[in-house]
């Protein structure tokens, strides 16, 4: 008797058929909404979102407070639960920071978020959710919430057709991102801990190769100097740049500030006249100028003098001199320095600025 194999194929025709018929999941088609990455460096910390840009296309007026709804709302899909607007299209919005943030004034820990707002025109709420792989809105639920800040939404003078995330504002520790669609921005202001990510970041590459040079040590300790930030820790830098590097004017007038910063005079003194027994002509002539700055007038003229006694006739330190004495009020002596300075003027740059002190000077100006 022969078997009949008819009712198999047509089992296996009909498998086929239903899969057919099956959306494939992970091709879920956009809308003819664009996919975007909006990525920037706030301080040392990566932000990347991720979002899906849909289009004004002729909906002008009908944007905000019609297509996206004001607050949450029962969007008759999912979970059912009221939901705010998933800040773009298609699956969730994200947005990922490399190290821990505030948002708003408020903390939020380095990860991955789902990015939500809840739009009112006086006041709109920005949602950070853990449950970053749902499809928009439609499976929000509060309890996934990590972080909720309130925003004034801003308005804009140009409309702008696709939406977009946008980094305004930047700060070497802080940033405004604004979700910015037809004449509507909602922005909400991101901070980093900038001077301790980068302290960190500098503490870890003085461990590696680069720590073994003098030049990476010194370059340490004058952020920390500069930034006012961690100067016992610039110190113990600084000394290392000098044990590596010898006692150059450079390492040693690095030293010599943060000792005056930590208060320890008596040393910083000593360790400067090492600074200027081994200075060249540039070093002395950026010292002086550095000490005009800091309003240290007196110790500028003699820096200046101290530099064209050393190096006579040179154009640099006979201009230098000429702004120590005009800080001092010396303006005729000061004058005849200039006047003596402008036929040594290597360029027609210097001899222009030359010339521009001896008419201040003139005046009765102060040239610097």
């Amino acid at each position: 008797m022969k078997k009949s194999f008819l009712p198999f194929f047509s089992l296996i025709f009909c498998a086929f058929t239903l899969h057919a018929q099956m959306p494939y999941m992970s091709a879920i088609p956009n809308g003819n909404n664009k996919k975007a990455v909006a990525m920037e460096q706030v301080g040392l910390v990566d932000i990347t979102i991720n979002y899906h840009r849909p289009s004004v296309n002729g909906r002008e007026g009908k944007i905000w407070g019609e297509l996206i709804h004001k607050g949450f709302t029962d969007l008759g899909f999912g979970s059912n639960n009221p939901a705010p607007w998933r800040a773009g299209a298609n699956e969730n919005t994200t947005i990922e920071f490399g190290s821990d943030v505030k948002i708003e004034g408020q903390a939020l820990q380095k990860g991955k978020y789902a990015l939500f707002i809840a739009y009112d025109n006086a006041e709109s709420i920005v949602i950070f959710s853990k449950k970053t792989d749902a499809w928009g809105s439609f499976f929000y639920d509060q309890k996934d919430d990590v972080l909720r800040v309130k925003v004034k939404p801003q308005p804009l003078d140009k409309s702008v057709e696709w939406l977009r995330f946008e980094f305004t504002n930047q700060t070497e520790n802080a940033a405004i991102i604004a979700c910015e669609w037809e004449k509507l921005a909602i922005p909400f202001k991101v901070e980093v801990d900038y001077l301790k990510q980068q302290f960190e970041a500098l503490s870890a590459e003085l461990k590696n190769p680069r720590g073994f040079t003098w030049q990476s040590a010194n370059i340490a300790a004058n952020w920390c100097l500069q930034r006012n930030y961690q100067l016992e820790q610039g110190l113990v830098w600084s000394k290392s740049a000098m044990s590596n590097g010898g006692k150059s004017f450079t390492t040693l007038n690095t030293t010599v500030q943060l000792l005056e910063k930590l208060g320890k005079k008596e040393e910083a003194t000593d360790l400067m006249k090492q600074a200027i027994a081994v200075g060249n002509m540039t070093d002395l002539h950026q010292y002086a100028r550095q000490l005009l700055q800091q309003k240290k007038t007196k110790e500028a003229l003699e820096i200046f003098n101290l530099n064209l006694q050393k190096n006579p006739n040179q154009f640099m330190p006979m201009v230098g001199l000429v702004r120590g004495l005009s800080a001092n009020g010396q303006y005729k002596d000061a004058l005849e320095l200039a006047q003596k300075a402008m036929p040594l003027a290597p360029n027609d740059v210097n001899k222009k600025a030359v010339q521009e002190m001896i008419d201040k000077l003139k005046e009765g100006k102060d040239v610097n």
